[in-house]
């Protein structure tokens, strides 16, 4: 077929049919572009989302942990300090019989022997049993027990005196007297565990 269409008309129709193609070309990489746009749009918006998800997850998970260790030190702790309150008391009652002996026998008058003792956990005393070779043995011992220069009982009380009137075996004969007295520890005396070394 042949074109016998002028010259510049054909150049136009040239020029037209590029003109074509470029717009086409434009049209699709606008459309290719503007898909990668939304694409990567879509792919921050949804690594953000992420990120803000993690972070409250790692928030979360590090307040746990911290209120995990803190209840745990918290119950450490109390357990140590009522260890500590039950070993202070256990030992504030323990007493040192070898020393308190030693010096309930510097503190007896001569005509008097000890019995016997025994701790009253509910006080903090002791009761000490003694015979006495009469009434005023029994009283003088209660005196020296009770005298603050001792360091030992901040205050010894009668509990009972019984005296017999002679017989029984030899130790009943020469020591007729029984008496019973009560006597409460001094603050920081030196026959408590707790206390020892701290006072003289």
């Amino acid at each position: 077929m042949i074109n016998l269409l002028p010259p510049d008309i054909k150049k136009s129709y040239r020029y037209a049919h590029a003109n074509v193609k470029l717009v086409r070309y434009v049209i699709a990489f606008t459309i290719a572009f503007l898909g990668l746009a939304l694409l990567s749009a879509g792919g921050i918006l949804y690594l953000q989302h992420s990120t803000d998800n993690y972070r409250q997850q790692v928030a979360a998970s590090q307040a746990s942990l911290r209120q995990q260790d803190q209840t745990k030190v918290q119950k450490q702790v109390t357990e140590i300090s009522n260890n500590l309150k039950l070993v202070v008391q256990v030992l504030s009652r323990e007493v040192l019989f070898s020393k308190l002996l030693t010096r309930l026998g510097s503190v007896m008058p001569s005509n008097t022997i000890l019995t016997n003792l025994s701790i009253v956990q509910t006080t903090g005393g002791i009761d000490i049993s003694a015979r006495t070779a009469d009434y005023q043995a029994a009283t003088q011992l209660q005196v020296n027990l009770a005298d603050p220069n001792n360091k030992v009982f901040s205050k010894a009380d009668i509990v009972s005196i019984t005296c017999d009137n002679g017989g029984g075996d030899a130790q009943s004969i020469k020591y007729p007297c029984s008496v019973v007295l009560r006597a409460l520890f001094a603050n920081n005396n030196p026959f408590l565990f707790i206390n020892d070394g701290k006072a003289s």
